[in-house]
């Protein structure tokens, strides 16, 4: 993948984007994994996860299905370095490949399942991805994805508004490098357009009532350290503006009196 495709490089090689992966883990598995049950897999299925990064979801996956094979990919090679390193006690039913999710390189439709989760709004041409991740499934396989939506992120105001942040800064940002971000409620249509079958959209409510408070807090001080230089230089927001703001979600949702929520899209589709 070129940088052109990938315009969130350095973002996504950063350091913080390995404690967020591990927080939004925590966060968000809990409610995703009973979604599993739809697709009812084989025991000896295969599995293939783009996006892989430091290899969280597909360690869970390898070990929600303990007769599987499941194959993780990601451009970034020092993830999943991180990866093999973590998870060597699952190798080699769990195996990590250095590739680009535009141009994977698997001959078509041999997957059971095909997951991607928090990718497509890095990416520019995401209907490109998804092309790619239908071609490796097999007639009647299913795709699995979280698709970030930042439109879906609500935090009660106080000096500093969070909308502000999410709209003139993150989605902001996005748009002018090239991806989307509201792909979330965006995939329905491309999945429509490139013919999948049974799609569905469910959403894991990552609040303050259903996640601990200090793990919900994790990824938002993440997305602070990765993200708040980028979003000043691309956006009109100032570095003290998203600082500021950063700094009151974190401490909004440490605080047990106020109140966060951030729906997240999980959206999946059969191959005809």
């Amino acid at each position: 993948m070129t940088q052109h495709n990938n315009p969130q490089a350095e973002q996504m090689g950063d350091e913080s984007m390995v404690r967020n992966l591990a927080a939004q883990a925590i966060a968000i598995w809990p409610q995703e994994e009973p979604l599993f049950e739809r697709y009812r897999l084989s025991a000896d299925c295969r599995i293939l996860d783009v996006g892989c990064g430091t290899g969280e979801i597909s360690s869970r996956l390898a070990r929600l299905y303990p007769q599987s094979t499941v194959i993780a990919v990601d451009l970034l090679e020092d993830l999943l370095e991180i990866a093999r390193d973590r998870y060597r006690d699952l190798a080699p039913r769990l195996e990590f490949r250095q590739q680009d999710a535009f141009k994977l390189e698997f001959e078509a439709h041999g997957f059971d399942l095909v997951v991607c989760r928090h990718m497509l709004q890095a990416v520019p041409r995401p209907i490109a991805v998804l092309a790619q991740l239908k071609r490796q499934l097999k007639p009647g396989g299913w795709l699995h994805m979280i698709n970030e939506d930042y439109g879906m992120l609500h935090m009660q105001h106080g000096k500093m508004n969070p909308d502000r942040l999410w709209h003139a800064g993150v989605i902001t940002l996005l748009e002018n490098t090239g991806t989307d971000g509201r792909v979330g409620r965006n995939s329905f249509t491309m999945l429509h357009r490139l013919g999948m079958q049974d799609i569905h959209i469910d959403y894991i409510v990552l609040d303050t009532l259903r996640v601990e408070r200090e793990t919900f807090a994790r990824i938002m001080q993440a997305w602070q350290d990765g993200f708040t230089k980028t979003i000043a230089e691309n956006t009109a927001l100032s570095e003290q503006e998203i600082t500021d703001t950063f700094r009151q979600i974190v401490a909004d949702i440490l605080n047990p009196e106020r109140y966060a929520v951030w729906h997240v899209p999980v959206i999946s589709a059969r191959a005809p």
